[in-house]
């Protein structure tokens, strides 16, 4: 079968899964099983090689700022942004750009990665630059204990032939900088003073929390030294700079110090500041992360939760004052099929407004423990689509749903049948 072939014949079936309303993975399934070297042979054609980006939190929307970085210098990058990040949808992301001949017209790819795919991927592709976020306890069914996870990040790291990029905040991450030459390492990192905004896994598991002041930390290119609401201060190379993002959550603003940092490190000297800070400020939240759409004339917003720590997070960043909350939680092997770390999650934030909905397949499990922190509730449904019938009659107000991957997924679909939504191809 002819290279050509594959190409047309992963092409047709990603028209036809879009039409269905299919995942965005499928044809690069196919892809994969019929020529396995399709994505190897077409991001060989990059000049400037290939990013990886990994941990397991802030991958989607680090990528889109990173990708927007680059692209404000003039940069052609091609990316994975469905979200989709096993190997399989980088390849079917590629059968989205590439010509019929399987040339691709870009000049570097910012690819965001699972950590177990991302193992797989660099044993064939090794990347120029990588950036290595973070490391929490996420899908154990999965990945088993968290030190599994910084392992295989280490594995990333160890391949990559140009700049490492690690947070220096997260002890598991900053120690993989002892397997490598000191010349390929380059750090992000926060003020000590913002160091409690942002637990690592051990600090969530403490009840002594430790003072970085007391620590030796590594020089970072890029810090981020204060916030407040969606305005953040950086030390860039010693520099200060002020932004305001249109991102929401803090930790996205942490992401953004990450983003900075890799880019950096792609980047000339003598690239254009203005322009690169123009452009961080400018990008827009990643579908699904804080992604904020319009149903009967307010907002609802979309707010993806995978895990303790992110959870938290998002229930520290997104306030439930003058919003009516739902939660949609669902156990499909995209979002981890233990939900045991639901436990992990303080939910008293919502005691006062409550929650109006509670759906996805696990609604019975997190209606147990919003109970357990008595939270008061209006709906358990597990069917998602009756349930946001029902969240969407239930008043006027702006409304936010905390969802797993797979249920963010369900429900922009149906979403999309009643208002706009940003199509991801």
């Amino acid at each position: 079968m002819s290279k050509p072939y594959v190409t047309l014949l992963g092409k047709a079936i990603r028209n036809i899964a879009r039409i269905r309303g299919g995942g965005s993975a499928l044809p690069g399934l196919f892809v994969e099983k019929i020529d396995p070297d399709f994505i190897k042979r077409t991001l060989a054609q990059l000049p400037h090689g290939v990013v990886v980006i990994s941990g397991t939190n802030g991958k989607t929307t680090t990528t889109k700022m990173v990708v927007a970085l680059l692209e404000s210098q003039g940069l052609k990058v091609f990316t994975n942004r469905t979200g989709s990040n096993f190997t399989r949808g980088v390849a079917a992301a590629l059968l989205g750009e590439v010509d019929n001949n399987g040339n691709l017209d870009s000049d570097i790819a910012v690819l965001e990665l699972d950590e177990a795919h991302a193992v797989h991927f660099v044993k064939t592709i090794s990347p120029k630059y990588s950036l290595l976020l973070n490391v929490m306890r996420d899908q154990l069914d999965r990945f088993g204990e968290i030190d599994t996870t910084a392992k295989m990040l280490a594995q990333i790291a160890d391949k990559t032939t140009g700049i490492v990029v690690l947070n220096r905040e997260d002890p598991r991450v900053a120690a993989i900088a002892k397997t490598l030459p000191a010349e390929k390492v380059h750090y992000f990192g926060l003020a000590s003073e913002l160091t409690h905004l942002f637990p690592n896994d051990d600090d969530m598991r403490s009840t002594i929390i430790k003072s970085t002041k007391q620590l030796q930390l590594p020089e970072a290119g890029v810090i981020l030294q204060g916030l407040k609401d969606t305005t953040a201060q950086f030390i860039v190379e010693g520099r200060p700079m002020t932004t305001t993002l249109k991102l929401h959550g803090i930790y996205n603003i942490y992401n953004a110090a990450a983003a900075l940092a890799l880019a950096r490190c792609i980047l000339p000297a003598d690239h254009d500041k203005e322009k690169l800070v123009k452009a961080l400020s400018e990008v827009t939240p990643a579908f699904g992360r804080g992604e904020t759409l319009t149903v009967n004339g307010k907002p609802f917003e979309l707010v993806l939760v995978k895990n303790p720590s992110g959870f938290r997070l998002s229930l520290s960043s997104f306030k439930p004052v003058g919003y009516q909350t739902m939660i949609a939680i669902n156990d499909n092997y995209a979002d981890g099929r233990d939900m045991s770390w639901l436990w992990d999650v303080e939910f008293e934030s919502l005691r006062t407004d409550g929650v109006a909905a509670v759906t996805g397949v696990r609604a019975y499990d997190m209606a147990l423990r919003l109970q357990y922190d008595e939270i008061p509730m209006t709906l358990v449904e597990p069917d998602l689509s009756a349930a946001l019938r029902q969240f969407i009659a239930s008043g006027d107000q702006p409304k936010r749903v905390f969802c797993t991957y797979t249920a963010m997924l369900a429900l922009r679909r149906e979403l999309g049948k009643i208002t706009e939504v940003e199509q991801i191809s």
